[in-house]
């Protein structure tokens, strides 16, 4: 049986954004843990640490929307009218924290301001990015295939949860990069930071993976009833692993280890994600053959996917080769 191509690039496009919720997360979770750094030295360490990197993560920021509008362009028509607002701050916030990194290096009387700048844009982008997952867990009204809402429909506690959520989870990435790429005096607190924040962030997750079956009724059938109950215990056994290992790891002061298991922890969240959503696109409405273009633009434009994919995934990929290992204090970013 042959996939769909809009199957297909519902995979391209969920793919792009998890990729970019992995690589930015961390990124986020340095501004966030920002702070709470006790020197400006161990600040310019921090920040170190991602220089090299964080513009190129945004890159799979940029493909994720760019695709959903090019192929998906009904679900961009509804989605973006029912979260402008948070949409906009976190591209605001997002623009605070790139012009810190050039200007904080810039000055020292004024460095507070881009300090504050790098920390409340990490904030606010991260808090603005969990609560537009949130509007889109517990639904979007559609009619005459167009937003049906209110301009306020995606301010609600569960979305300001799911905001917190992955505030504290970014957080929680943040310091094991921190733990895995620095020493001395600044690995030993981020490692310290990493196993309180990773409590809190299972706790969130299970506080949102309770609540999400009571957005909408399909999302309770699809996850207890045969056979997707067998998810409702395999996502939960899989999260308490990897935890189990996170844990493991800190407790024994590795480098790796824990990084990579709090990157599984949201790996395995956004597949929970994906199996709730599974087959819409927009829930409850709008499936992912309903939102498609027609086949021909997805064809043109997966010829453009199968070439450029590779090529970020090999720069991306030898980015992080070059600059692998833990950061010398001593050298920065000027």
């Amino acid at each position: 049986m042959m996939i769909e191509l809009s199957t297909i690039w519902a995979g391209i496009i969920a793919f792009a954004v998890l990729t970019y919720v992995i690589l930015d997360g961390f990124d986020l979770g340095i501004g966030i843990l920002f702070p709470f750094a006790r020197s400006d030295k161990d600040r310019d360490v921090m920040m170190n640490s991602v220089a090299p990197v964080w513009d190129g993560n945004e890159t799979w920021l940029v493909l994720g929307g760019g695709g959903l509008f090019a192929v998906f362009p009904l679900a961009y028509a509804v989605v973006m009218p029912a979260i402008y607002m948070p949409i906009i701050i976190m591209l605001l916030a997002l623009v605070f924290r790139g012009v810190a990194f050039e200007y904080r290096w810039r000055t020292v009387r004024a460095r507070w301001v881009w300090d504050l700048a790098f920390h409340g844009g990490s904030t606010l982008a991260a808090l603005c990015q969990g609560i537009a997952l949130g509007a889109l867990v517990q639904g979007i009204p559609i009619e005459d295939r167009a937003y049906a809402g209110g301009w306020w429909d995606w301010l609600t506690p569960f979305s300001l949860l799911t905001g917190v959520a992955l505030v504290v989870g970014y957080a929680l990435l943040g310091a094991t990069w921190l733990n895995m790429k620095t020493t001395g005096a600044l690995q030993r607190q981020m490692h310290g930071f990493a196993r309180p924040l990773m409590f809190a962030t299972l706790g969130l997750i299970g506080l949102v993976s309770l609540l999400t079956p009571l957005q909408d009724p399909v999302y309770l059938q699809r996850w207890f009833a045969w056979p997707g109950v067998i998810f409702s215990v395999a996502v939960p056994a899989i999260v308490l692993a990897l935890a189990w290992r996170l844990d493991r790891g800190l407790r024994s002061w590795q480098d790796v280890a824990p990084f990579l298991c709090a990157i599984g922890l949201f790996v395995v969240s956004f597949i929970g994600i994906g199996i709730s959503f599974y087959p819409h696109m927009v829930p409850p409405g709008l499936t992912i053959a309903d939102a498609a273009a027609p086949d021909s633009s997805l064809a043109f434009a997966l010829v453009g996917a199968v070439i450029l994919l590779p090529i970020i995934l090999g720069y991306t990929a030898y980015a992080y080769w070059v600059f692998r290992g833990k950061v010398d204090p001593e050298e920065g970013y000027h």
